[in-house]
């Protein structure tokens, strides 16, 4: 099972993607976790601790693994001759951080400055990581991808199994989740969800329904707002606790297994 796991920034995608790990792999399976948002908070949701986290250098900033699994050189440095198709299938087991339940956490971060967007010696290399892990590693995957539309341009989630298209009550959000929805249909995607979180009342569910049903779909899950989720931050004792948002990413659990 690979997963994809996007929509705005804000709308609760990390606690998601980490919940739905965490259940996932409480069930017996072998899970990697891929963080590709820029914040780089998933570490948290999955019980790992901050100083462990510091000592991890994200993908993309890692200079050294870069220009040897890519070869960077060229007369000019401005425009560098590189390999478009790295060797990535040792990067899981050689810079995963195990969480403390055995998760195998791969954070990327995220190409900043002149070079963001582009195809560029970073990029060829998390996508080409992308495209193994999504093909090759008999696992499931989760990915906690970076908010908005940009990496469903560059085609990187087109072998997931699944995408979660989270959503909040504003019509930015909705706006957004629409503009996915019609990119992951171009991509072939075979699965796609609209997952309503953070909902306080009957009114911002109506809100959300209406406004996909006026473009011809349907909301597939409603997840509540609960103030101790925020909170814990889903500590290890997040999932043994008996709250209303876990249940509905347990109930996501099993529906994506069906």
């Amino acid at each position: 099972m690979k997963v994809a796991v996007v929509g705005k920034g804000g709308v609760g995608k990390t606690f998601i993607a980490g919940a739905l790990s965490r259940l996932i792999r409480e069930g017996g399976y072998e899970v990697i976790a891929i963080d590709a948002d820029p914040s780089m908070n998933l570490y948290l949701e999955l019980g790992v601790k901050p100083e462990v986290f510091k000592k991890v250098i994200p993908l993309c900033e890692n200079k050294a693994l870069i220009k040897e699994r890519t070869k960077v050189g060229g007369l000019d440095e401005n425009y560098p001759v590189f390999n478009l198709n790295p060797y990535v299938a040792d990067i899981v087991e050689g810079y995963a951080v195990e969480t403390p339940e055995g998760i195998k956490l791969l954070i990327l971060g995220t190409v900043t400055g002149a070079a963001k967007g582009c195809m560029c010696p970073a990029n060829a290399l998390l996508r080409a990581l992308l495209r193994h892990v999504f093909r090759r590693v008999e696992a499931t995957v989760i990915v906690d991808m970076e908010a908005g539309l940009e990496h469903l341009g560059r085609g990187t989630i087109e072998y997931v199994d699944v995408v979660l298209n989270i959503l909040e009550p504003s019509i930015q959000s909705v706006e957004t989740s629409l503009r996915i929805r019609s990119l992951v249909e171009e991509l072939g995607v075979k699965k796609h969800l609209f997952i309503a979180n953070k909902i306080s009342n009957q009114e911002q569910e109506k809100f959300i329904s209406d406004e996909l049903s006026r473009h011809g779909f349907s909301l597939d899950l409603k997840i509540p707002y609960d103030e101790r989720v925020r909170l814990s931050g889903l500590r290890p004792a997040g999932l043994t606790a008996s709250l209303p948002p876990i249940e509905l990413v347990a109930e996501l659990k099993r529906r994506l297994y069906e």
